[in-house]
C-alpha cells in the first residue's frame, strides 16, 4: 500500500463557542491509502483537548509508516497507533479500501444494518440568550433535535428562550465539563421545565463522583470522561449514555467494539464528531446505525464541504456510498 498525508483546513462560516474554547476553523488530516487503482481515505480532526493537530497526528503516523504501507490490518492497527485521532484516519482509508477491494460497502463489512437516514442534532453555540434562540428560529429552524452548549453564564435563561423560540424540538444540553454540582442542581428547574431530554459531560474529567447520588430527571451522558473502549466500565452507575466519537477512540474498528461492551454494559450509545468535513462523518454514520442519539452535525458549520457532501435534508441525516465507504 501507498500512504499519502495531507493537512486540510476548512472555514466555519462563523466562530463557534463552547467552554473555554472558539472555533473558527476545522484543521485536519486526510489519510489515503492507495492499492493500485484503487483509493481508500480518512479524515481525523483529532481531539483538541488533548493537543491533537494535524502536525501531531501526521508525525504519529509518519513513525509507523513501513508498517501501514507493509499491510496492516484494521486489529493490528489499534496495537500500532494510540487511541486518537492519528488512528482514526488510517483506520477510516483501510475501511474505504477494503470496501472497494472486496466491492461490499462498509456497513455490509461492519455488520451493522442497512443505512437508513438519521435524526441528527444541531448544535448551538455558547452565547447569549437572545443570540441562541434567534439561531433556534433562524437557522436552525429545519432541526427537529437540538443540543446547546452552555457555559456558566446565565444557563437557564438560555434554556428558557430557545424552548420559547422552539417548542417543538426535541432538546439537550452540553456544558463540555463547565458546570459544579451546584450549579447543575441549580439549573435542574428549568430544564425540567423546557423538557430537556438529555444532560451532556456536565462535570469535568476526573470530577464524575460529583454524579454520585444525584437524583437527575434526565439522563446524562459521558463524552470527555470517557475517550476508548477501556474506559467505560468506570461509566456504570454514573452515566446513562456513552458518547462515542471515532477521532477520540481511534476509528470505527475500535468504535464497534465499544457499541458492544456499552451494551453489554447498560448504557445507552450515542455517537458525536469532532470538527470535520463529511469525510469524517461518513465513519461515524455507520456506526450511528446502532445508536440512540446521533450527533453528527459538524459539516454544517462549515463555509464549504467535499465535492461528495453528506445531505442534511429535514433535520436528518444521510451519507451516500459515493461521500466513503462504497464499493
Amino acid at each position: 500500500m501507498r500512504l499519502e498525508l495531507r493537512t486540510e483546513a476548512w472555514p466555519y462560516a462563523t466562530p463557534f463557542r463552547i467552554t473555554n474554547y472558539v472555533f473558527t476553523d476545522a484543521e485536519v488530516l486526510v489519510a489515503r491509502l492507495a492499492d493500485g487503482e484503487r483509493v481508500g481515505r480518512g479524515e481525523a480532526g483529532g481531539v483538541y483537548y488533548r493537543g491533537e493537530t494535524p502536525a501531531v497526528m501526521a508525525d504519529q503516523i509518519e513513525a509507523v509508516r513501513g508498517e501501514i504501507e507493509r499491510g496492516v490490518d484494521r486489529e493490528a492497527l489499534r496495537s500500532l497507533l494510540p487511541a486518537g485521532g492519528a488512528r482514526n484516519a488510517v483506520d477510516a482509508a483501510l475501511w474505504d479500501l477494503e470496501a472497494k477491494r472486496l466491492g461490499r460497502p462498509v456497513w455490509d463489512l461492519a455488520g451493522t444494518p442497512p443505512p437508513r437516514p438519521l435524526r441528527t442534532t444541531f448544535t448551538i453555540g455558547a452565547g447569549a440568550p437572545d443570540e441562541m434562540a434567534r439561531a433556534a428560529a433562524g437557522a436552525y429552524a429545519g432541526a427537529r433535535a437540538i443540543k446547546l452548549k452552555l457555559t456558566d453564564e446565565d444557563p437557564a435563561a438560555c434554556v428558557r428562550a430557545v424552548r420559547a423560540a422552539r417548542p417543538d424540538v426535541w432538546l439537550a444540553v452540553d456544558a463540555n465539563q463547565g458546570f459544579t454540582r451546584a450549579a447543575l442542581e441549580q439549573l435542574m428547574p428549568a430544564m425540567v421545565e423546557a423538557g430537556v431530554a438529555m444532560v451532556e459531560q456536565p462535570f469535568p474529567v476526573g470530577c464524575d463522583g460529583e454524579l454520585d447520588g444525584l437524583a437527575s430527571p434526565m439522563p446524562i451522558a459521558a463524552d470527555e470522561s470517557v475517550q476508548a473502549l477501556d474506559g467505560l466500565a468506570g461509566l456504570v452507575g454514573r452515566y446513562d449514555i456513552v458518547n462515542i466519537k471515532l477521532d477520540k477512540c481511534g476509528g470505527l474498528t475500535e468504535a464497534l467494539a465499544m457499541a458492544r461492551e456499552a451494551r453489554r454494559l447498560g448504557l445507552k450509545l450515542m455517537v458525536g464528531c469532532m470538527s470535520g468535513t463529511s469525510l469524517a462523518i461518513a465513519p461515524a454514520f455507520v456506526l450511528g446505525q446502532l445508536c440512540d442519539f446521533v450527533d453528527l452535525d459538524s459539516p454544517t458549520f462549515l463555509g464549504g464541504d467535499r465535492e461528495v457532501p453528506a445531505v442534511y435534508a429535514d433535520g436528518d441525516l444521510w451519507c451516500p456510498d459515493d461521500l466513503w465507504g462504497g464499493p
